[in-house]
């Protein structure tokens, strides 16, 4: 069997969802809204707290970076595969194919980590509202947001380095719509044990670490907020973190059903379902959830829509 060293003129075949031509149009057009929705809202989110002195504050500065790096993360496998769709060519360079991992695992670890300050950030509001401006000051703030993108770029150029260690063989076909991971381990002729190993030290490291930080974040606030004599303390405490709460179940939710499709089941088909909940619903979603359950993300949404609304147009003097 032909084997091939990992090189630029590397090709791969990414065969998508469906192979059916009736089922193209459609999965096109309705990956395009999905996509379009996605980054149309999380570009409302950070307009309106770019706009809106009164949301310049430790939450929505996280919630900013978040809506950011969900752009980023959904426009790494995305338009990718709209491409594929429309000009029916599914081929991959390995050299794209390198960048869409690097960007998958940078984006989507940076998403777990800022998940995990928004949790950090909710404790220390409910449980020592007292100190909440002195606990996060805007120093502290910005070196949370660095801090998780040092160490989401070490995660992805691990993943890099992984792959790019890989030998393939004469099967170049990928049962994926973007270039991941497992599947390219999969395809290798080479050993993999010591891959297979660091991924899921690496995982573990970038996954479980982050959801633990959460669960225990989340602990000491219902401890807190049990101890609330009245009941509608207890609500406008939950109302507080009732978004992020929510984008967390999506968001780990979603990654554990890939995780778990990936190592119960040999078939892609449950995986590839998993990954479009984790790679394209569920950054569309974020913007949603913040809006609707945020009444000051309302108010900045319609300020900012009343401004661009009323001003006034610019008409030429000369005749």
């Amino acid at each position: 069997m032909d084997q091939y060293n990992l090189t630029s003129n590397l090709e791969f075949l990414l065969l998508g969802l469906s192979e059916d031509p009736e089922l193209q149009p459609i999965l096109f057009a309705l990956f395009l809204l999905i996509y379009l929705l996605t980054v149309l809202g999380n570009v409302l989110i950070i307009l309106a707290i770019s706009y809106d002195s009164h949301l310049h504050n430790p939450m929505y500065f996280f919630l900013f970076n978040l809506s950011l790096s969900d752009i980023c993360f959904s426009s790494t496998t995305v338009p990718k595969m709209l491409i594929n769709m429309q000009t029916h060519n599914k081929s991959i360079t390995f050299a794209t194919c390198i960048i869409q991992v690097s960007f998958f695992f940078l984006f989507g670890c940076m998403d777990s980590l800022l998940l995990t300050v928004m949790a950090y950030d909710r404790w220390v509001a409910i449980c020592h509202p007292l100190y909440y401006q002195v606990i996060l000051n805007p120093r502290l703030c910005r070196w949370l947001v660095i801090v998780s993108f040092c160490i989401s770029l070490i995660d992805s150029q691990v993943h890099c380095l992984m792959v790019s260690q890989l030998t393939f063989c004469t099967n170049m076909e990928i049962p994926h719509f973007f270039c991941d991971v497992p599947e390219l381990l999969k395809l290798a002729c080479s050993d993999t044990s010591i891959n297979n190993i660091v991924m899921v030290l690496v995982s573990i490291i970038v996954g479980f670490l982050p959801a633990s930080g959460i669960f225990y974040s989340y602990y000491k606030i219902i401890s807190s907020i049990v101890k609330v004599p009245s009941l509608l303390g207890k609500y406008k405490a939950f109302s507080t973190c009732g978004s992020h709460l929510s984008v967390v179940c999506l968001f780990y939710g979603t990654g554990l059903g890939v995780y778990l499709s990936s190592t119960i089941s040999s078939s892609t088909r449950g995986s590839m379902v998993a990954s479009v909940m984790y790679t394209m619903v569920v950054p569309m979603m974020n913007p949603f959830i913040y809006s609707l359950r945020n009444r000051d993300i309302k108010k900045a949404l319609q300020k900012l829509f009343s401004q661009i609304i009323s001003y006034p147009p610019i008409y030429s003097h000369n005749i």
